[in-house]
């Protein structure tokens, strides 16, 4: 059996329909719980990123819009490119749809699990606060739940490796930058040069993440806004030139995700694919999100969930659409053999012919870069809860390794082992947040009586 094979086989095993009810069924449990309130407040959720609602004395490592930012380092990236490409091409244009819907739900998923993050943080060995669901598990649930905790860091510690954004960003920068131009032979053989342009991406993230999460949210903060912004550009632009077909896009989507026949293999296939794809893109649920949130400098944990709240809407009912109008208007979906960020820079040759792929390759470079900054971040959390801040750097060595496994290894292998590790890291998230949701729902009513009585 290759590496490949078994690790399509983990992934196929762990995303079984249990992780549509622990995903979906559990975000329309929040949603109902909490009678749309958050929903209501998502106004004041801006406010409070654009730092109108300042938590004096509040402890913390960062402000409400550097979490807010540093999380969506982690979740704005190659899921919002790559990954929609392979929805597409593996579930058809109806797993979009169901992206969609995991979005929607995934907002109430992460007010619950964000706001979690500051009610039960805890502190690590060097005495600095920290969140994460190991923390709510620990903090929140107590010591006969610890099991949960210490299984959550183990396969984060794999979740969180850079393999999809460094794959992903090698792959586009060879294609486009060296073997187009004819620098490099097409069918010459690509491992040394996937392996040197791992290592210069290894010494590149090296020179941030050792740095620590001061150091990532102050680079996220100047980085993800812009790219986001360029990035939207594109798409409107392309929108905007083909505007007459949209509508037709968007029946095809919603047609698609009730077809019987369609290429995800029928309602259920195609559900489960897009809510694969909508959890490595926004990470709803998964609890990787939770720990750049649990850094936030507030007091108030409803006010960090409220702001986590507007990532999902920006990642998946924003970003992902606009990549999911770019491919459909392209046609490329149904003409080519490739997948992934290949896919998109073909749909971007299509679409904006001549600067399409180059303005992709910008802004896949800083968000894959980002996003492997947040990674590292994340995974050092799991690491320090498991063995000690103080030997963190080791993980960061083996991180920074695992960046050149990622550069040489292919696109099936990656995308399987994590979206296994995805899945497996959700079941200790979303427990730990179903069983606490009593106690998010009591400060929430408090909070927002207090917010109505100003």
């Amino acid at each position: 059996m290759t590496l490949a094979s078994i690790s399509a086989e983990f992934a196929d095993l762990a995303w079984g329909p249990h992780m549509l009810v622990l995903l979906v069924g559990g975000g329309l449990f929040f949603i109902l719980y909490s009678r749309f309130i958050p929903f209501r407040y998502l106004g004041h959720a801006v406010a409070i990123v654009r730092g109108k609602h300042p938590d004096k004395g509040a402890v913390g490592h960062i402000s409400h819009a550097g979490a807010l930012s540093s999380a969506m380092a982690g979740t704005v990236g190659m899921g919002n490119i790559g990954s929609v490409a392979v929805a597409i091409v593996v579930g058809g244009p109806g797993a979009i749809f169901w992206m969609w819907i995991s979005a929607i739900v995934g907002m109430a998923t992460k007010f619950f699990t964000c706001t979690l993050a500051i009610m039960y943080r805890g502190k690590d060995e060097n005495g600095q606060v920290q969140g994460g669901p190991m923390y709510i598990i620990t903090q929140g649930l107590g010591k006969k739940w610890h099991f949960l905790a210490v299984f959550f860091c183990v396969v984060g510690l794999v979740g969180n490796f850079p393999l999809f954004n460094t794959n992903q960003l090698v792959q586009i920068l060879k294609e486009w930058l060296i073997i187009k131009p004819g620098f490099y032979g097409e069918d010459q053989p690509t491992f040394w040069l996937d392996l040197s342009m791992g290592i210069v991406v290894m010494f590149l993230v090296a020179s941030v993440i050792l740095g620590g999460i001061k150091r990532i949210a102050r680079v996220a903060s100047s980085v993800v806004p812009t790219m986001i912004l360029l990035y939207m550009s594109c798409a409107f632009y392309v929108i905007a030139t083909h505007i007459e077909e949209i509508p037709g896009y968007f029946s095809l989507i919603v047609e698609q995700a009730f077809s019987l026949n369609s290429v995800g293999g029928g309602i259920l296939g195609t559900m489960l694919i897009g809510i694969r794809r909508a959890a490595f893109s926004n990470e709803a649920g998964i609890g990787t999100e939770v720990m750049a949130h649990g850094s936030a400098k507030t007091s108030e944990p409803v006010k960090e969930g409220l702001v986590a709240m507007l990532g999902p809407a920006i990642d998946t009912l924003l970003v992902c659409t606009a990549t999911a109008m770019i491919i459909l208007i392209s046609g490329v979906w149904q003409t080519t053999d490739v997948s992934g960020v290949s896919l998109s820079a073909r749909a971007f040759e299509s679409t904006m012919p001549g600067v399409g792929p180059y303005l992709l390759i910008i802004c896949v470079f800083f968000f894959s870069i980002s996003t492997i900054f947040t990674q590292a971040f994340y995974g050092g959390q799991c690491f320090s809860f498991l063995f000690g801040a103080k030997r963190v750097k080791y993980y960061q060595y083996f991180f920074l390794l695992a960046i050149l496994f990622a550069a040489t290894a292919t696109l099936d292998e990656i995308v399987n082992i994590i979206d296994g590790a995805y899945a497996l890291m959700a079941i200790p998230t979303m427990v730990s947040a179903l069983l606490l949701a009593p106690k998010v729902k009591a400060a929430a009513d408090d909070y927002f009586a207090r917010l109505n009585k100003r």
